[in-house]
């Protein structure tokens, strides 16, 4: 019979690939321990978990499912599922599902309105699965300066939903989940991050930044905090440590590779292979295209087909060497091959989003303009970060941005600080319309990095109404104030 007219979840069933990667098997379905009001299709529990990243490194986090990352969850496109969430902790918690278009009451924002999920309670949500694609579920606390919560925890999972035609042609799929733990803080610097294309910076943007911080140096004050990690992981476990990815020959490998990390950027390479992009955010690209090396904003994903073309025992890695080195790896061993595992930095390592895109997008109804600027250090040490000169309250959780059901509005997104932000919006998907100056379209996405410096376009249509957050994904600039509400009007 001919693979590609099954049933697909038959042909992972056929093929033994249910699991699609160790630690990450699917949901059992939920057995009902007390009467429900209805049946829960899957159960999740929030709880504390020791999690054994490698032989002597043994972390004790909130995680899912007493594990990380948390339970694959499968689900089909516009069929209705229920979710029992226990959360097993002390303080109250949110589980948000990111990337869906979804309501606010399930959504999991506190800022959007969704009802906490009490502590030592328990919340039964129903909701139809949309877009297709690669989502995932996560925290969405407010974590400040506790590096114990939050995305700083272990509480993400990857969500995914079956589309009606899968982007691509391939035998197999793997997923790898990206995760770095024991988290610091220290005062930051300048660190550079010069992958992202085109490289066109704003020179008012640039002055206004540099001003403000060199204003603020001289008053005495230091760098802001910044966080950084001792551990490193590819599906909670370190380079080494875990079980490799074993392939075949000639076989097309459809890797769904997620960010799961609280503030980081991260990277992969494979020596001796290519990655042909096909869906970013769970969404299929345009122009599928080969590219050397991935690069993944906080809470991105990227789908990406490699063929196995090139045997040997081979490391999958980040291109940081440090961090490589501290488990942000995991061996690929084509059937047959022994030997030490090993590593090569690809020649080219630049990523362009307009490369997956084409044409030109349509104009919008409406233009908001976004100035972002940071304050260094100006929360006890922690940088405060501002949407046209002002700082998210959770007290007031007051709407700054109107918008009218079927519209379509442009957001005019300008960097006045040199930090990478990976830009993400709620409930709604957003089409990459302009990047640092260069014009694409097509690319539909929940996440975008802008670059420092930078400015860039992205067009969404109201069409999912109630509050709608709009943050940057990196906790430590969502937490001091990098958040905006949008709210429909009639």
């Amino acid at each position: 019979m001919d693979k590609r007219s099954l049933d697909r979840r038959t042909f992972l069933r056929l093929s033994g690939l249910a699991a699609l990667a160790p630690g990450l098997g699917p949901f059992k379905h939920a057995e009902a321990q007390t009467p429900q009001r209805v049946k829960a299709d899957y159960t999740l529990h929030i709880g504390t978990a020791r999690i054994e990243l490698a032989p002597g490194h043994v972390i004790t986090t909130t995680a899912y499912n007493g594990q990380f990352p948390g339970p694959l969850v499968r689900l089909t496109e516009g069929r209705r599922v229920v979710v029992d969430i226990y959360n097993d902790t002390g303080i109250p918690e949110q589980l948000h599902w990111h990337g869906q278009d979804i309501p606010v009451d399930v959504d999991g924002a506190a800022e959007e309105g969704t009802p906490y999920i009490p502590a030592h309670g328990k919340r039964q949500i129903a909701f139809t699965p949309g877009p297709p694609g690669l989502r995932f579920y996560h925290s969405h606390l407010i974590a400040g300066g506790n590096l114990a919560a939050g995305l700083y925890s272990g509480q993400a999972g990857p969500v995914y939903i079956e589309p009606r035609r899968e982007p691509g042609r391939f035998d197999r799929e793997v997923m790898l989940v990206l995760k770095e733990f024991e988290p610091t803080l220290s005062h930051g610097g300048d660190m550079a991050m010069d992958f992202l294309l085109p490289t066109a910076t704003d020179p008012k943007l640039k002055e206004t930044g540099e001003s403000a911080m060199a204003a603020s140096l001289k008053r005495g004050m230091p760098h802001g905090y910044e966080v950084g990690y001792k551990l490193f992981s590819i599906n909670g476990r370190m380079l080494g440590h875990g079980e490799p990815v074993r392939v075949k020959s000639g076989e097309r490998v459809l890797f769904h590779v997620l960010n799961a990390s609280a503030t980081e950027i991260r990277s992969l390479a494979f020596p001796g292979h290519t990655f042909t992009v096909v869906a970013l955010d769970g969404n299929p690209v345009p122009a599928p295209t080969e590219v050397p090396a991935l690069w993944i904003g906080t809470a991105e994903r990227v789908s990406a087909i490699v063929e196995m073309n090139h045997p040997g025992v081979w490391i999958l890695g980040d291109l940081d060497d440090d961090d490589r080195g501290h488990g942000m790896g995991i061996v690929v061993e084509y059937a047959g091959a022994k030997g030490t595992p090993q590593w090569a930095k690809p020649v080219s390592r630049k990523w362009d989003y307009t490369r997956f895109g084409n044409g030109i997008a349509r104009a919008p109804d409406e233009t908001m303009e976004m100035l972002f600027a940071k304050n260094n250090a100006a929360l006890n040490g922690f940088n405060q970060w501002t949407i046209n000169g002002t700082a998210f309250s959770m007290k007031e959780m007051r709407p700054m941005f109107h918008v009218r059901r079927g519209r379509r509005y442009r957001l005019k997104l300008r960097n006045a600080s040199d930090d990478i932000h990976p830009i993400h919006l709620h409930r709604h998907s957003f089409e990459l319309t302009k990047i640092a100056g260069r014009s694409t379209a097509g690319v539909m996405k929940d996440v975008v990095m802008l670059g420092g410096y930078q400015e860039i376009e992205v067009d969404f249509v109201a069409d999912n109404p109630g509050l709608t957050l709009f943050h940057c994904h990196q906790q430590l600039h969502m937490d001091f104030g990098f958040m905006a509400l949008i709210d429909y009007v009639t």
